[in-house]
């Protein structure tokens, strides 16, 4: 049975560091990389789009312990959990969807998500990106380090299964649902550039995850 965001991860908190740590290929070496891509100028502003508990944050404050990190996450429970890791750092935490939450202009030198966008369409993505865009600060950018489908039957299958799933289940409330329905690298690429990023760049590749560079 499907289950809806939010709700999917608050069940899942207990283990969840673990599962993602142990449990992901590669997973060890791609949050340290993502964070590794971050600011590290004194106290430079990054957002965090579906921060959870903010694993990557436990390798970027290593590097940059005054950033101030903007993190938004649907689970109240991911939140609090995160908040306890860092309770000497500048962390601001939001319990909202990043579809709907106001990101601002120019605020931000960079943002960056760690697989959390992988549910969504590229129709979905691309005014989320354009907001993301209108965001950050001139010369900023969004490292972006997801679960990616490894070629466009593959995104199909994904998401037609999504929608069967939906329909056999009486299904049709518009709220976001936990199944992953992954793009490919070149129309993750595409609904980027469409929101008005200059340049897009593959930095690293592990598998079907891959780590992103969207430039302003």
């Amino acid at each position: 049975m499907l289950e809806k965001m939010s709700e999917f991860f608050e069940q899942r908190l207990d283990g969840y560091d673990a599962h993602m740590l142990n449990d992901i290929e590669s997973a060890r070496e791609f949050y340290p990389y993502t964070a590794s891509l971050l600011p590290t100028f004194p106290e430079c502003r990054v957002l965090d789009l579906g921060c959870g508990t903010g694993l990557e944050l436990e390798f970027y404050f290593a590097c940059n312990p005054t950033a101030h990190v903007t993190g938004i996450d649907l689970s109240e429970g991911m939140l609090a959990a995160l908040r306890a890791k860092f309770p000497d750092k500048a962390v601001e935490l939001v319990a909202a969807s990043y579809f709907d939450l106001p990101l601002g202009e120019n605020l931000y030198d960079a943002a960056v998500s760690v697989e959390s966008l992988h549910h969504f369409t590229k129709e979905q993505k691309i005014p989320l990106y354009a907001k993301l865009h209108k965001a950050l600060k001139d010369g900023g950018y969004f490292v972006l380090t997801d679960y990616f489908a490894p070629d466009e039957q593959a995104e199909r299958e994904h998401r037609q299964t999504l929608l069967t799933l939906m329909a056999e289940q009486g299904i049709a409330d518009g709220a976001f649902y936990h199944y992953d329905t992954p793009l490919t690298v070149g129309h993750e690429t595409e609904a980027l550039l469409s929101a008005g990023f200059s340049t897009v760049e593959v930095m690293n590749k592990w598998g079907n995850t891959c780590t992103v560079v969207a430039k302003k």
